[in-house]
C-alpha cells in the first residue's frame, strides 16, 4: 500500500505529498482510476472545474468507501468563473458535482492578470475558507509579482502555489520565494508531459536503483519537499508511480539532473496571459 508523507500548510492543515492528477482523464474512466487509486494507497486526488470530471472524481470517492476526511481533494475556479460573486457560484457548482459540502484546496486556475479579476477571485476563496468551506486556499501558475499583489491587498498569501515544474523546468527561484514566504509548491507536469521519459540521465539513474525513469522524476520532486501528482489513465501505472518510497537519490544523481534544466516549458507563460 502506497503511503505518501504529509507535508505542513501554513493556515495549520496537511497536504498528502503524493497524489493522482486528473487533468485530460476521460470522464468515463475518472471514477474507476480514482477508486483503484484510492485502493493501492493514495488520499490525494486533484481535478478541477476545467477538467470536467469532478462528477466523476466524487464518484469514485464514494465507491471507495473511505471516511471523507481519509481523502484530500482538491479543486479549482477557471478563468470565465472569476470575480467575487462568480467564484462563488462556481465553487458551489464544483462541490455539487463532487458531492462534497467541503474541499481541503480550492485553488485559482490561473491568474490571468489581463482580466484583472484575480485579487477579486482570492478574497472569494478568503470567504469560503472563512465559512469551512474550502479548509485551505491556494493558486495555481501563479508568479512572484502575482502572489505579492495578493499579499499587499488582502494581507494573505496561498497556502499552495501549482505550478509547471519538472527537471527540465525548475523553477529554483519560485521555489525558494515560496519556502521563504511559507508556500508549499505543487508540481504539475512532473514528467515533461512524459518527454523526459526516454532522457538517458534519468534511463542511467533508474537502472541504478533497479527502478523506472518516471520514478526516479516523482522521487527528484518528493525530495525537494514538493507535491506532485503525476497523471495517468492507466491504474498499474498510478501504482507503479506510488512505489517510490524505497529509494533516496543521492548527491551525483541530483547534480545530474540539474543539468537537464533548459528553461523549457511545456504549457503557456502565465505572465503573458
Amino acid at each position: 500500500m502506497i503511503s505518501a508523507p504529509r507535508l505542513s500548510l501554513s493556515d495549520g492543515s496537511t497536504i498528502p505529498q503524493l497524489g493522482v492528477g486528473t487533468y485530460k482523464v476521460p470522464a468515463d474512466v475518472t471514477a474507476g482510476l480514482v477508486e483503484g487509486a484510492l485502493a493501492a494507497g493514495y488520499r490525494h486526488i486533484d481535478t478541477a472545474a476545467l477538467y470536467g470530471n469532478e462528477a466523476e472524481v466524487g464518484q469514485g470517492l464514494r465507491a471507495s468507501g473511505l471516511e471523507r476526511d481519509e481523502v484530500f481533494v482538491t479543486t479549482k475556479v477557471w478563468n470565465d468563473d472569476q470575480g467575487f460573486d462568480e467564484t462563488l457560484r462556481a465553487f458551489d457548482a464544483s462541490a455539487a458535482k463532487l458531492g462534497l459540502d467541503r474541499v481541503d484546496l480550492y485553488l485559482i486556475h490561473w491568474p490571468i492578470p489581463s482580466a484583472d479579476r484575480y485579487v477579486d477571485t482570492w478574497k472569494a476563496l478568503q470567504r469560503l475558507q472563512q465559512e469551512g468551506r474550502a479548509t485551505s486556499i491556494g493558486v495555481s501558475n501563479f508568479s512572484v509579482v502575482h502572489l505579492e499583489r495578493l499579499r499587499d491587498e488582502t494581507g494573505l498569501l496561498p497556502a499552495v502555489n501549482q505550478v509547471e515544474l519538472h527537471p527540465r523546468f525548475p523553477q529554483n527561484e519560485l521555489v525558494e520565494w515560496h519556502v521563504a514566504n511559507g508556500i508549499v509548491t505543487e508540481s504539475w507536469a512532473p514528467l515533461a508531459r512524459g518527454g523526459l521519459l526516454d532522457e538517458p540521465v534519468l534511463a542511467g539513474i533508474a537502472e541504478k536503483y533497479a527502478k523506472t525513469p518516471a520514478q526516479v522524476v516523482i522521487r527528484w520532486h518528493l525530495d525537494r519537499d514538493l507535491v506532485v501528482f503525476p497523471k495517468s489513465v492507466s491504474l498499474d501505472r498510478i501504482r507503479e508511480n506510488g512505489d517510490v518510497f524505497d529509494f533516496a537519490l543521492d548527491d551525483n544523481d541530483r547534480a545530474a539532473i540539474a543539468g537537464l534544466d533548459t528553461g523549457e516549458r511545456t504549457g503557456r507563460n502565465p505572465d503573458l496571459d
